[in-house]
């Protein structure tokens, strides 16, 4: 299966299933000023066709308020200790560290102190200008507070591909958990030196490609066989949103784990980047009853030896009732997991994919995403076929309850009074990392647990259930209420697992240009994770070897999906000119296997990274 964790069967399998999900209520187009740049209507002709741009441009304009704080320079957060969330190239070129790097977790830790000076890496996205004509644009009514604009410097590493610089100034540091009073520039500490650049930065002066420079480019790569007669590709320009080619582009395609940008886009705007997941327990109806009440967090682990760093633990939680309960010993474990209903299995999803490693039970209470052994190496593993029961389990080890006593149950309400304690009184609550870093963790591994738990969180914040279909419905919803067409997604889970999904190259293209608005710095955390071609990820091993991909290591930025059948692709690339282009390519009718389609879509890309295409 390699490092994709969407569901690839060597063997052969069906390219899509039919049929489409119930999930969509909310359909059409539904404009919101700077958020959708509507596109010209493709003609009903197999082959690409010249797009006119898409009017008018996203203005920039200068941020306000007092200059933000220079970068911190230190380690970002690695899962399992060794490969970076966020690659960085793993050649001789490196960054510069303190020598007190910011520990592999996902919470608070010390920190690198302030470098001297950062060299320029090109500007943030919600930095470069508008082209001299562009009017401004009307202030549109926000749902949420604007958050500052200081989260820019945070993209503007991201998109140079300094995967292991992270700037945390203002509310950025509580996103990632870093406690507010404690400052890098501790006295005494001599500031490291200006890290050199490992990727060069979009150049706002760089010239824009035409339509007909990249159709020359592309044209002869998305016809070619191995990528089947079912190619749907969109590419845009970042900052001007000018569509420069599009073939099938509104068309809905199976997108595999390309899903996943979705479930980001959408869980960082219904939850915005702090939010933390509960787990929770509570004081059961009986005298040493104890309830843990699962809230969704499949990060939780059991003690320091879980799989994701930083994960909120058990162990803390059994402390905590512990000392709530003082003399009183329990006596039993009822596991309360019913804010999520319906199947734990996903509509859609391949036969095997509860028992093949890259999927499994979606339950609210889980450790270590449902794996078996914590220990394990990334990608597909053995999995518990209860996952709440087996969290419940482990529970009751720490509290010295026999493990028989373990059940499925709902926690009482909080009586009025009784014996002590009360039924319902909280006994102790851990909390996930924030969102920021789940949506990390789930791109940057393509985890499918994380995804499912996180477009259930989708769900929650929109009042709609806690499951495969109410997750879907809110996705749906969430990306209407941010001014993209609704009508071109239609999904039945958060991953990508499910072969119902349809969503199409265009919005795809539109979301990544969206998460890169200053209108939206809540969004910016989507690029954290996004594998870094020949460098991080599902990307480490690809724009390598493979004949006419080589441009494409460095500057292609991108998540990847893969099914029997159905092979995708979408991010940021920038091209030898130094622009930035936003790209995606589906693929749901491939005739071979993913030894012959993964390089062909990947020349796709790379065309894009080594013109200029004027």
């Amino acid at each position: 299966m390699g490092r994709e964790d969407s569901h690839y069967r060597p063997d052969g399998g069906s390219a899509h299933g039919t049929g489409r999900s119930g999930s969509g209520s909310a359909k059409g187009r539904v404009p919101v000023p700077e958020a959708h740049l509507p596109r010209a209507p493709e003609a009903p002709t197999p082959a690409p066709e010249t797009v006119p741009e898409r009017p008018p441009p996203l203005p920039w304009r200068p941020p306000v308020g007092p200059a933000s704080p220079a970068p911190n320079a230190g380690h970002f957060p690695v899962a399992g200790g060794e490969q970076p969330v966020s690659g960085p190239p793993r050649g001789s070129a490196t960054v510069p560290v303190s020598p007190a790097p910011v520990s592999p977790s996902f919470g608070p830790g010390p920190t690198a102190p302030t470098p001297g000076g950062v060299p320029p890496v090109g500007p943030p996205i919600s930095a470069l200008p508008a082209p001299a004509d562009a009017a401004p644009a009307p202030a549109a009514p926000r749902r949420r507070r604007r958050l500052p604009v200081v989260l820019a410097a945070v993209l503007l590493l991201v998109l140079a591909g300094v995967g292991v610089v992270i700037t945390r100034p203002g509310p950025v540091a509580g996103w990632l958990g870093d406690d507010a009073g404690s400052g890098p520039n501790a006295v005494g500490v001599t500031p490291e030196p200006a890290p050199s650049d490992v990727l060069g930065g979009p150049d706002s002066n760089a010239p824009l490609p035409t339509p007909d420079g990249v159709r020359a480019v592309l044209d002869p790569l998305v016809g070619v066989a191995a990528l089947g007669d079912r190619v749907n590709v969109s590419v845009a320009d970042v900052i001007t949103g000018q569509t420069l080619f599009a073939k099938g582009a509104d068309d809905g395609t199976v997108p595999a784990s390309v899903t996943k940008l979705a479930t980001a886009v959408t869980v960082l705007a219904a939850r915005g980047p702090g939010y933390r997941i509960p787990t929770r327990a509570v004081a059961g109806a009986k005298a040493g009853e104890v309830v843990i009440v699962g809230g969704g967090d499949p990060t939780l682990a059991i003690n320091k030896k879980g799989y994701y760093p930083g994960a909120a633990r058990l162990d803390d939680l059994a402390a905590q009732v512990r000392t709530a309960l003082g003399g009183t010993a329990p006596t039993s474990v009822t596991v309360d997991g019913s804010v999520y209903s319906g199947p734990v299995y996903g509509p859609g999803w391949d036969d095997d994919i509860p028992t093949g490693g890259s999927g499994g039970a979606v339950t609210a209470l889980m450790t270590d995403g449902a794996r078996t052994d914590p220990g394990v190496e990334h990608g597909s593993a053995p999995r518990f076929a209860e996952p709440d029961l087996a969290a419940g389990k482990a529970f009751a080890r720490l509290l010295g309850v026999p493990t028989d006593s373990v059940k499925r149950g709902a926690a009482p309400p909080q009586a009025a009074a009784g014996a002590s304690p009360v039924p319902g009184t909280e006994l102790g609550v851990v909390q996930s990392p924030p969102m920021i870093r789940l949506v990390d963790v789930m791109i940057s591994e393509s985890d499918n647990l994380v995804a499912e738990a996180l477009a259930r969180q989708v769900a929650l914040a929109r009042g709609q259930p806690a499951s495969f279909d109410g997750g879907a419905a809110a996705m749906d919803a969430e990306v209407a209420e941010l001014g993209l067409p609704a009508d071109e997604i239609s999904v039945s889970d958060g991953s990508g697992l499910s072969r119902l999904n349809r969503i199409s190259p265009s919005l795809l293209t539109d979301l990544i240009r969206l998460a890169a608005s200053p209108d939206h710095p809540e969004l910016a955390g989507v690029f954290g994770g996004l594998p870094v071609g020949g460098w991080s990820g599902t990307l480490n091993e690809r724009y390598r070897t493979a004949a006419g991909t080589a441009a494409g290591a460095g500057s292609v930025r991108a998540k990847t999906g893969t099914l029997t059948g159905v092979h995708s692709v979408a991010g940021l690339v920038t091209t030898a000119d130094g622009r930035l282009l936003t790209f995606a390519v589906l693929t749901d009718k491939v005739p071979g296997d993913r030894d012959t389609a993964q390089p062909a879509l990947d020349r796709i890309a790379a065309a894009l990274a080594g013109c200029g295409c004027g």
